[in-house]
């Protein structure tokens, strides 16, 4: 007997009869679900360590008749398809055990919960995402929840005929983290199992989802001390620091003619009240290549992603104390991207946090909702275009049951306008907050009035690895 997804379920049902669906309740169901499926998996892991234990073997050893009994007893709870399933795991015998199970596709029950987690997520996600319930998008979305491979990448391939490759971007971006892990999760391949664990859990997977190649990995390819360099600025840059302001726009423009290629700005502002304060201005990603000689590189975001200590934030260390931002001086980051994460990670810094006042944070359109600052006085703003990938790599999808700090301010919104990577671009952004999403534009200039003034110094640096 085989046990119907919510997504089938719910396709049986007349469409004149259907009611709409409760996304709340389906996300709360996945909250569930998801629970119960760690919790078979601990009592996988509990249950192989016992049979696994050195204790067991003494008692065995002195209990013949008992020994024997208590490890059939335990090796039929991890291996009854009727109850855990295959679900011996954990410590070296149970990862080996699981490894031969996962090669064989011996599936434990944890699994199948954890995949009608992802699913139900998915629906929910389709209910905002109308593009998500199209017919061609259901039929990748479900492959993958069945873990059928082929039918998922001839799906992928009809959606890029019809739609093309930025647009199918766009059209799987609310759930692009569920994809990857039901792809980890329902794979012969027992290495990259915990990308999809760790997603489950609403943490940031150390591993990629494909080969289950480990962060330290990549880090071979991000290390340096980090160093900057006054740099000047070209003469569109120039044009574009003569007319900008102190608000969040001019801010997002700032940094889009900063491009990404090494640069950050520093700002010395003389506010209004009397006192001055400093602007850090942070680009994102160069996706050229995987490492090149600054810190905004791939490598560099999977790095920043996955610690806080990085050549990134040593590199923005470096600037500052070059610079000769005074200890004490108060601060505010504005990063896109991966400048954005950089940024939490610099709130997330004891040390740094404890030399300069780190008043607030603003990540446009950057993966950070997983990070938290140390000092909870931060102000932290996230301004998330919910068509843009990238926000969603920190395992936080529109379906996510996370929930924010209360101190946070998260604004979003869904700009049809924009396809990804187009609406990654911070010009997207800034376009968007001129426009359709003012609003958004006036309360973040409302929480950084502090920084109304007259702007006294713009410095470009370039920012290196070594």
């Amino acid at each position: 007997m085989t046990v119907d997804t919510a997504a089938e379920a719910a396709d049986r049902i007349p469409a004149g009869s259907r009611r709409p669906l409760d996304t709340d309740a389906l996300v709360e169901a996945s909250v569930l679900l998801a629970d119960a499926a760690l919790a078979a998996r601990r009592a996988g892991a509990e249950l192989t360590a016992a049979c696994s234990s050195w204790k067991l073997g003494m008692q065995a050893v002195r209990r013949p008749l008992w020994g024997m009994g208590a490890a059939l007893a335990a090796g039929r709870a991890v291996t009854n398809s009727a109850g855990l399933g295959f679900a011996v795991n954990g410590g070296p015998v149970g990862e080996v055990l699981r490894s031969m199970g996962t090669v064989t596709r011996r599936r434990a029950a944890a699994v199948t919960m954890a995949a009608d987690a992802f699913a139900l997520r998915i629906e929910a996600a389709a209910a905002e995402h109308p593009n998500l319930a199209t017919p061609a998008a259901k039929r990748l979305t479900d492959a993958a929840v069945a873990g059928r491979r082929t039918a998922m990448l001839r799906a992928a391939r009809e959606l890029v005929r019809l739609h093309g490759v930025t647009r199918t971007l766009t059209t799987i971006s609310p759930v692009i983290m569920e994809l990857l892990a039901l792809l980890a999760l329902l794979d012969e391949n027992p290495t990259n199992d915990s990308f999809a664990w760790v997603t489950l859990a609403g943490g940031v997977p150390t591993t990629e989802p494909l080969l289950g190649l480990p962060r330290a990995l990549i880090e071979r390819f991000s290390q340096g001390p980090g160093r900057a360099e006054r740099a000047e600025g070209d003469a569109l840059l120039a044009r574009v620091l003569a007319r900008s302001g102190n608000e969040i726009v001019s801010y997002i423009d700032d940094i889009s003619a900063l491009g990404n290629h090494g640069l950050a700005l520093l700002r010395r502002i003389e506010c209004a009240d009397g006192a001055e304060r400093y602007v850090l201005l942070l680009p994102g990603t160069s996706f050229g290549r995987l490492r090149n000689s600054t810190p905004q590189d791939l490598a560099g975001a999977f790095d920043n992603l996955l610690r806080i200590d990085t050549t990134y934030t040593r590199a923005i260390t470096s600037l500052l104390v070059r610079a000769g931002v005074p200890e004490g001086a108060e601060l505010m980051i504005v990063g896109h991207s991966l400048g954005g994460i950089a940024a939490m990670n610099l709130a997330s810094d004891v040390s740094f946090v404890s030399r300069y006042r780190l008043t607030h944070v603003i990540g446009v359109g950057s993966p950070i909702d997983t990070k938290r600052p140390v000092d909870p006085a931060v102000q932290v703003v996230s301004l998330v275009n919910k068509h843009d990938v990238i926000p969603g790599l920190d395992g936080r999808g529109p379906a996510s049951a996370t929930r924010l700090p209360g101190g946070w301010v998260e604004l979003a919104w869904l700009d049809e306008t924009y396809d990804y990577p187009l609406s990654h671009a911070p010009q997207a952004y800034a376009a968007t907050l001129r426009t359709s999403q003012a609003r958004h534009r006036a309360r973040v200039n409302e929480l950084i009035t502090a920084y109304d003034g007259e702007i006294v110094g713009n410095q470009p640096y370039l920012l290196l690895d070594k």
